[in-house]
């Protein structure tokens, strides 16, 4: 795992290694444990170097072909390479390593970028091929790895974390509009968007190429729902048993210690039992938890870690969140909301002591559906075809407008409910994840900032994700839209941000291509079945882990927020949402925010997530805009 940046000369008044070097500096907690640079009349490249396969010197990029005509920066774990470097080594190719680097290189330069067809694994990478003076970005199918670009002037620049792009001269900091709300809304900013007006992300499953000043994207991977497996329910289970092993098998191979993140969930539990019973020595796992027990699921990994002897760590998040916070939001460029990114940090921090690679069971709820808002989701389509159409657009409107006016996290449920059961299903499952409502927003935003706004709205992005699905189940659809747009803008982002922090690489079987195909193919109620989450998954874990850890209630890996605001973070929270003149209050009326704080503060209503985003956003603002 790694961190890389470049620019292409043209366009930059002095590129020079000195300005790599800045780039390099700026994204070092990727990297910790090598740097270099490569720079000739048309491209720079650096690379800071996490050492997980080979070692050696041998190892460090830059790294060139054999032949010296191509330079790659690889940010990533291929997980097939050996296989693929057996190929390549009975073609010829006289390889100079044993990593998966010097593989993505040799294949490059036998297939040439369609090599991305047979790279299993996480990854984004720039290549820099002097035959064609073209040069190629890349990231993985399903965005576990970041890569960022800037464009303006005729500058092209490009890193693994915005950080490392705004160290250079005059990078144009203007914020996007539509990128705020959309923040608000969903948490993060969404793919291929970011914050700033002038980057872009690289979108997850797509590949950028550069030749004589022409830059054309394109897609080169997207999960087909359309075609559904017509074998049983028991030769599913089976295949997908034989298939998690296979993958989990895949990822526990490294040069450096290796060990599990225990949540005490199904999915990081399954994967643990996996790692156990291929692993010659006691798997290292690690445990987060909290004070309040409503938040805490230490017992359940307990259950997990005994089972199979594990050397098991815990660490408990007590009141030292304010000391930290500030440390830890500086390493997220955007803004970026999921509370659970307090404890991502801690759990990859107290992991990183012990070991250089986890591995962790992220994915198994956007791949076999398992939130509880696939449930919450089921439940209002019931309701819709219990309600004729005309009655829900009419009178449910006026209903959640009623809901509207109340403070109590009763009536909000009722507003989203009812504002979703108004709409048609796409809409509504925007409705009813959105983390502002549109009357929230109303209040909240100021005339200027809508009147920039215009027309814009959030849902259009769940719209746009849901209509691209080819599978013609709800279900699938919905899935589909997580995969596209919650997993890589959200879930992997907190992890890669959190993981990397610490100089951690963290690897997730169940995000493995074949498994995703796998479970895309799988009738919808072998995933969702009567309101059983992960039904298929379950049923594969089920020799693997007691009923208690199978079958409980989903706690997800939340944080007790309304009492930070009112305890814990108090004081940093009422710093950041008051004591600036810009950011926050740019945007927003601040007699709402006085108003929601106070309202939280004194009880009359729970206003912690939205604060939290704004308390994520000024702070964000202080950091990289300020």
């Amino acid at each position: 795992m790694c961190g890389i940046a470049g620019f292409l000369t043209q366009g930059m008044q002095h590129p020079t290694p000195e300005l790599l070097q800045e780039m390099g500096e700026a994204i070092a907690h990727r990297g910790p444990d090598a740097f270099a640079t490569y720079l000739d009349n048309t491209v720079g490249l650096v690379h800071r170097r996490l050492s997980i396969i080979d070692l050696s010197s041998a190892g460090v990029q830059p790294m060139y072909s054999a032949d010296k005509q191509c330079v790659i920066v690889f940010n990533g774990e291929i997980y097939n390479f050996q296989a693929l470097r057996e190929e390549l080594v009975a073609d010829g190719y006289p390889f100079q390593s044993h990593t998966d680097t010097e593989v993505i290189l040799a294949l490059y330069q036998k297939e040439g970028i369609d090599c991305l067809a047979k790279l299993h694994g996480m990854f984004a990478f720039a290549l820099w091929d002097m035959r064609t003076e073209t040069l190629w970005l890349a990231r993985d199918r399903i965005g576990k790895k970041p890569l960022y670009y800037y464009e303006k002037d005729g500058q092209f620049i490009f890193a693994s974390e915005i950080k490392a792009i705004l160290t250079l001269p005059d990078i144009d900091r203007s914020v996007r509009d539509d990128a705020v709300y959309d923040f608000f809304a969903y948490q993060y900013v969404p793919d291929p968007k970011t914050i700033f007006t002038h980057m872009h992300k690289l979108a997850p499953g797509h590949v950028m190429q550069i030749h004589q000043g022409k830059k054309t994207i394109r897609q080169y991977w997207d999960v087909s729902f359309a075609n559904k497996t017509e074998s049983s329910l028991d030769v599913n289970t089976e295949r997908l048993q034989t298939l998690l092993k296979e993958k989990t098998k895949l990822r526990m191979l490294a040069d450096v210690d290796l060990g599990a993140f225990l949540s005490g969930g199904v999915d990081s539990g399954g994967v643990v039992a996996m790692m156990a019973q291929q692993s010659e020595k006691p798997v290292k796992t690690c445990t987060i938890g909290f004070d309040d027990p409503k938040f805490n699921e230490t017992e359940f990994a307990q259950m997990v870690a005994e089972q199979y002897h594990t050397e098991h760590h815990e660490f408990t998040v007590h009141q030292n969140v304010a000391e930290t916070l500030e440390d830890i939001v500086r390493y997220f460029d955007e803004p970026f909301a999921d509370p659970s990114l307090v404890p991502t940090f801690y759990v990859s921090e107290l992991a990183r002591q012990a070991v250089t690679v986890a591995i962790a069971g992220d994915g198994g709820d956007e791949v076999f559906a398992g939130y509880e808002k696939y449930t919450v989701d089921a439940l209002e389509n019931k309701l819709r075809q219990k309600f004729p159409k005309g009655l829900r657009e009419s009178l449910f409107p006026k209903l959640a407008n009623l809901c509207a006016k109340g403070n109590h996290t009763f009536f909000k449920k009722g507003n989203s409910l009812l504002t979703s059961l108004s709409t048609d299903p796409a809409m509504g499952f925007y409705i009813t994840n959105s983390q502002i409502t549109d009357e929230q927003w109303a209040h909240l935003a100021n005339t200027e900032f809508q009147d920039r706004l215009g027309e814009y709205h959030p849902a259009q992005i769940t719209l746009d994700a849901y209509d691209k699905a080819d599978g013609t189940d709800h279900l699938d659809k919905i899935l589909y839209t997580d995969l596209k747009t919650y997993l890589p803008g959200g879930i992997l982002v907190k992890v890669d941000r959190m993981s990397m922090a610490n100089s951690l690489e963290v690897r997730a079987p169940i995000l493995d291509k074949e498994v995703i195909e796998f479970a895309a193919q799988l009738p919808p109620e072998m995933k969702f079945k009567d309101g059983e989450k992960k039904h298929i998954l379950k049923e594969a874990f089920k020799p693997l882990l007691p009923n208690d850890v199978l079958y409980r209630k989903k706690m997800g890996f939340s944080v007790p927020l309304a009492t930070w605001f009112r305890e814990h973070i108090h004081d940093i929270a009422k710093r950041y949402l008051f004591d600036y003149e810009h950011g926050l209050r740019d945007y927003f009326d601040a007699e709402v925010i006085a108003q929601w704080w106070h309202e939280h503060q004194t009880e009359k209503a729970d206003h912690s997530q939205v604060l939290w985003s704004m308390l994520m956003f000024q702070m964000w603002w202080v950091n990289y805009v300020r």
